[in-house]
């Protein structure tokens, strides 16, 4: 098993560098450790580029090993200067605790109520002094080590706090706690992650001697085949939290991806063995238009975050939106959603003229040009096309009162909120 995991992120581009490869496969045939990976609470939500060490996490989970998820209550009060140009702003500690329990909810969706372990460092570094720290821990960093660090090395000309620069401390007395406390064995991180979690076995052998297991893996930075980062779109970040980042806006986003990268993100991002992801990546080659690896794969992380009835619901808007969907047959939960993904606009729950609605909901700017669209049958209300200009809507009709969908030709929606 231990060697199956390995090789299997080996065949899925997931490992940057281990520390030692071949002695963290022995010491999983021996038993079954912990593998840990950390996130700070520097926002209330995770994005998809958090899920990448996450993803790599859950396939340990899979093979048989223990996750241990650290949830930086205190590390995120701190900031942890890698990836980063300049000093973080500190948030509060109510801030912080807030996103705590954010993060650890979204945690519990990832990775299911049991088999797994989610702690706050808080619980330790809280409680350690000033004075502890420094004669516990201090003496044993070297400050010319620390330097060296390339999370520190490219600060030195910008300028760091003492602050942040301790940063790489505390997280290896993280991994040492959770070496003694959950038999971690091994931490997973990114690739700018590589400096914190080697200063992290470098305490573990001080402390425990030379010959004590502790291994760390890092995961390539994610870059797209135009060499752009992965995850930022235009709209910013794409969100775990389905209030900052719908469903249907998270299953589009892995629709759309590029056939190029299609690829690489069906093994960093999905479950699929590896015959399944060949036979997607030869269908693509035979058939794009189809497009069924990015539809597969946007099923897959969708489900995995979102779960399986949202993917319903996204491929439902998707028909909606981009295909031939009956509209009549949406639920008002449903129409929710389209209300969230197209624009919207507020009626009076009192019978409205068709001219009136069009021109309300922004699909013509005036009621000459709604009357002509009208004739010409491109104005659906609720999925039903009507042609009479003189008609006049009852808003209260459909969808349990609350909302009228305006449609224009193929492509122009509104959807009116009903006061």
């Amino acid at each position: 098993m231990a060697e199956d995991i390995l090789q299997e992120l080996a065949w899925r581009g997931a490992i940057n560098q281990t520390t030692d490869e071949d002695g963290l496969r022995e010491q999983m045939t021996k038993e079954q450790i912990s593998v840990y990976v950390g996130i700070d609470p520097t926002g209330d939500s995770m994005h998809i580029g958090h899920l990448i060490p996450f993803m790599i996490l859950k396939r340990f989970q899979l093979a048989g090993q223990k996750p241990v998820i650290v949830v930086g209550g205190a590390t995120g009060s701190i900031g942890d200067p890698s990836g980063k140009k300049s000093e973080r702003k500190l948030l509060s500690q109510e801030d912080v605790a807030a996103n705590v329990e954010k993060i650890r909810a979204q945690m519990v969706k990832l990775f299911g109520e049991d088999g797994f372990t989610i702690v706050n460092n808080f619980d330790w570094l809280g409680k350690l002094s000033l004075l502890d720290m420094l004669r516990e821990y201090g003496k044993l960093f070297s400050i010319n080590t620390m330097l060296a660090k390339d999370v520190v090395a490219s600060r030195l000309e910008a300028g760091i706090s003492f602050t942040e620069f301790t940063y790489q401390i505390l997280q290896s007395i993280d991994f040492h706690e959770l070496w003694k406390r959950e038999n971690v064995r091994l931490q997973v991180g990114g690739s700018d992650q590589w400096g914190n979690i080697t200063g992290g076995i470098d305490l573990i052998h001080k402390l425990e001697g030379g010959e004590a297991p502790a291994f760390g893996l890092t995961v390539p930075l994610l870059l797209k085949a135009d060499g752009t980062k992965f995850g930022k779109t235009e709209g910013g970040a794409v969100w775990l939290d389905p209030e900052k980042t719908t469903p249907f806006e998270f299953y589009q986003f892995w629709l759309n991806t590029a056939d190029s990268d299609v690829e690489k993100m069906l093994k960093y991002f999905t479950f699929l063995s590896q015959d399944e992801i060949n036979a997607l990546v030869a269908d693509l080659q035979e058939n794009a238009a189809a497009r069924n690896a990015q539809r597969r794969l946007a099923q897959e992380v969708t489900t995995f975050v979102h779960g399986a009835e949202a993917v319903k619901t996204a491929e439902t808007m998707t028909k909606v939106l981009f295909g031939n969907a009956d509209v009549a047959e949406l639920t008002t939960e449903e129409v929710a959603i389209l209300a969230g993904n197209v624009p919207t606009f507020e009626i009076d729950n009192a019978e409205i003229g068709l001219l009136d609605l069009v021109v309300a909901a922004g699909l013509e700017k005036s009621k000459t040009a709604a009357r002509k669209s009208v004739k010409d049958g491109a104005i659906r209300i609720n999925g039903e096309q009507i042609t009479d200009e003189e008609a006049v809507i009852n808003p209260t009709a459909k969808y349990d009162g609350q909302y009228v969908i305006v449609k224009r030709g193929k492509k122009k929606w509104a959807v009116a909120v009903v006061r």
